[in-house]
C-alpha cells in the first residue's frame, strides 16, 4: 500500500508542476502578443510624424499653396484648399486602391489682422477613421 500511495503523490507533484508550467506559458504567450501591437503602434506613430512633418515643411515651402503642396508630396488636390496623400502599409506614396493611411492637408483662412499668414490643418489618419497625429501649421505668404 505505501509503495502505490508514494506514485500517486509522485504524479500529483508531476500534474501541479505541469500546470503551472501551463500557466506561465500562457502569460509569456499574452506578454509576446502585447509588446508586438504595442511596437506596431509605436512604428505607425513614428512614420506618422515622419509623414506629418514634411507635409508641414512643404506646406511652408510652398507659402500656403495646397495645390503645390499636394504635388510635391505625391498627392492629389482634393478641392481648391485641400489635399490628401495616400500611403500603403510601408508608408510609401499609392494611390486610394492600395491605401493604408492618409495625410490630409487643409488650408483656413487668413489670420485676422495679418494677411501674410495662412494657416492649415494637418492630420495623418489610418483609413478605419483612425487619428494617428493632427495639427496646424502656418505659412508665410
Amino acid at each position: 500500500m505505501s509503495r502505490r500511495s508514494g506514485s500517486t503523490l509522485f504524479l500529483m507533484e508531476q500534474l501541479i508542476v505541469v500546470a503551472i508550467f501551463a500557466i506561465c506559458a500562457v502569460a509569456c504567450v499574452r506578454i509576446l502578443a502585447e509588446s508586438y501591437f504595442m511596437a506596431t503602434d509605436s512604428r505607425n506613430l513614428s512614420n506618422a510624424i515622419r509623414v506629418a512633418e514634411s507635409g508641414a515643411e512643404c506646406y511652408k515651402a510652398v507659402s500656403g499653396d495646397v495645390e503645390s503642396a499636394a504635388r510635391i508630396l505625391g498627392g492629389t488636390a482634393a478641392g481648391a484648399d485641400a489635399a490628401v496623400v495616400y500611403y500603403d502599409d510601408a508608408w510609401s506614396v499609392c494611390g486610394e486602391r492600395d491605401a493604408v493611411y492618409k495625410m490630409s492637408l487643409s488650408r483656413g483662412a487668413a489670420a485676422a489682422g495679418s494677411p501674410l499668414v495662412s494657416f492649415g490643418e494637418l492630420s495623418v489618419e489610418m483609413l478605419t477613421g483612425e487619428v494617428i497625429i493632427a495639427f496646424s501649421v502656418n505659412a508665410r505668404r
